[in-house]
């Protein structure tokens, strides 16, 4: 089962299989076993045997699996070894376009994750978001910039993948899906600036990051934890909510029911990060 609340969903790629346990150990909240970008064509075969040969051998791992993209040849293959493992809680589906390749992938019988990662999936956003079996939607930030001809790293590029992230999030909310993650920061060594796109991710309402190596996890989940005021501020306004009224006041402020609701959304993150 993943968890109510991911965080960080940290990639390792199936060429790779003793790094699966080690990605496991990290505290990810989730763990992505990659048959996709992260595997060359020539061993894609070699991948998923890979992948089908750690799942027979550890009964108790629980992983998500980024199958192929739609289209591609191996994607069939890559569905019929994740419906036979119960390891397999989910699926990331790459450069998805139509809810019709998510009713494909959806099929096997697992949660799906699609990454929007060109202009023809974000156009196609509402109704990827409404599909049968999809959980959650994150966005492949460098695929999608390239499809859009944008110059990667600038300010301006910046702008326009905002315009992305508001798609996902309102179409997450729209759809009831669980809060969507946002695009992978490459630059694994430059912790600090991994701490301010997290920050920033926080902020406009993403419930946490792909990750491309294991450094990034704690940073993540640093990032993400909620502050001591924070914290204590929340329990003074669920302390004074017990009373029953309405609306009231703490520290001078009126809270309401939408500030109640934001007190235990800072709780619930923060039980989440001290399990």
């Amino acid at each position: 089962m993943i968890p109510s609340i991911v965080r960080s969903a940290l990639f390792v790629p199936a060429t790779r299989p003793e790094r699966i346990p080690k990605a496991l150990a990290t505290g990810a909240d989730a763990v992505i076993v990659d048959l996709e970008d992260a595997v060359a064509e020539n061993l894609k075969r070699d991948a998923r045997d890979h992948l089908d040969a750690f799942l027979t051998g550890d009964s108790v791992a629980r992983v998500l699996v980024r199958i192929n993209a739609p289209g591609h040849a191996e994607q069939a293959e890559d569905l019929k070894v994740c419906a036979a493992h119960p390891g397999v809680i989910g699926l990331l589906l790459p450069k998805v376009e139509s809810a019709a390749q998510v009713a494909v992938a959806a099929a096997c019988g697992k949660p799906v994750w699609p990454i929007i990662e060109s202009a023809r999936g974000l156009a196609a956003l509402a109704e990827i978001a409404v599909a049968k079996g999809v959980e959650r939607l994150s966005f492949g930030a460098l695929d999608l910039g390239l499809d859009l001809g944008l110059t990667s790293g600038s300010a301006a590029a910046e702008r326009m993948l905002d315009q992305a992230r508001y798609a996902l999030l309102l179409h997450s909310r729209l759809a009831s899906l669980a809060p969507p993650l946002d695009s992978v920061f490459p630059d694994f060594k430059n912790l600090h600036g991994l701490a301010q796109m997290v920050a920033d991710a926080r902020d406009m309402g993403f419930g946490g990051l792909l990750c491309i190596h294991p450094s990034q996890v704690a940073v993540v989940h640093e990032t993400l934890m909620p502050s001591a005021d924070e914290l204590a501020w929340a329990e003074r306004v669920l302390a004074a909510g017990a009373s029953g009224d309405g609306v009231f006041v703490v520290d001078g402020q009126m809270v309401d029911a939408p500030v109640l609701g934001r007190a235990r959304h800072l709780l619930q993150r923060a039980g989440q990060a001290a399990a």
